[in-house]
């Protein structure tokens, strides 16, 4: 009679078997990872120690040089001041306005209206670009309609002018991104139990004095996703400003991404233009961390 494997060897078999079935699900993802991240972001670094045209095979490492070049590139710090304004007045706007179109969802009168606000994320942000582009233009919608009623006194070249430029800019992306913050408050909204709401409501607490002490700690989680979201897509837009400024006019609305462009691209200086890509990579990464930490903290005082 066949004697029958220890328990231990069964024990270990099955173990490895079980290794071996995770990594074969596991691998697949590791390798897009590895391969369309993990490189990229690797090899960034290096390059940005390097002078590099982008298109010979030789590359001339110069160490720290590209870096310390950033500090007296007025361009540069040009297209930073820009990237902040443009991202904290849309985190600002963006999220005031999705939490009060929110509040107004929740209501029954406009629950139908919610998935007009969902469009607009859906649109491509190039085919937005170029229909807010034309809509802008002097002789575009807006200027039109302001005519039309007798407002032609405020009638703008709105993404000529260079006091105007960023700031409509922000109204595309706000127009464009609204409605997504609107969904993240309102599941927040939902979450809170009704009981809570008409427990104040009984004791007679005021609308305002329920939001501030209730609904709005009540949502904190919904709040720091959607500061952090719109704060970091907003550091890394390109698309829209390039598709409907290019940075211009004068450089009113160039982001650290459109300079970016411009350096590697353009201008064919990939090593300095990863140089600053990495820069923009770090500041994104402490900010977010920051935000994070903040904004956590304060749910769990809330």
């Amino acid at each position: 009679m066949q004697a029958k494997p220890p328990r231990s060897f069964l024990a270990n078999n099955a173990r490895w078997r079980r290794i071996f079935t995770d990594t074969m699900f596991v691998l697949p993802a590791a390798l897009i990872f590895a391969l369309f991240f993990a490189y990229p972001v690797i090899s960034s670094f290096y390059l940005s120690l390097t002078k590099w045209d982008g298109l010979n095979p030789e590359l001339k490492f110069i160490g720290l040089d590209n870096f310390v070049r950033l500090w007296t590139d007025k361009h540069f710090w040009l297209a930073f001041k820009n990237t902040f304004k443009y991202a904290f007045l849309v985190t600002v706007i963006q999220n005031a306005l999705g939490l009060i179109l929110a509040l107004a969802a929740s209501n029954k009168v406009f629950r139908g209206f919610r998935v007009l606000f969902l469009i607009p994320p859906l649109l491509s942000s190039i085919a937005l670009g170029t229909i807010w582009k034309y809509m802008y233009a002097p002789k575009g919608i807006i200027n039109s309609l302001l005519t039309g009623i007798g407002l032609e006194a405020y009638t703008q070249n709105w993404l000529g002018d260079p006091k105007l430029a960023l700031y409509s800019l922000i109204a595309t992306n706000v127009w464009k991104w609204a409605g997504m913050a609107m969904i993240i408050y309102l599941a927040g909204l939902q979450s809170i139990p009704d009981v809570i709401q008409e427990a104040a409501s009984i004791d007679g607490v005021g609308a305002w004095q329920r939001f501030r002490h209730i609904t709005f700690p009540l949502i904190a989680p919904a709040f720091t996703i959607n500061v952090v979201l719109s704060m970091i897509g907003s550091l890394k837009v390109f698309d829209i400003i390039y598709i409907m400024t290019q940075g211009g006019p004068g450089r009113a609305t160039e982001s650290l991404t459109t300079y970016i462009f411009g350096r590697a691209f353009d201008a064919n200086k990939f090593g300095y233009g990863t140089a600053v890509a990495v820069a923009m990579f770090a500041v994104i990464l402490v900010l977010s961390l920051v935000q994070l930490r903040y904004l956590t903290r304060r749910e769990v005082q809330g």
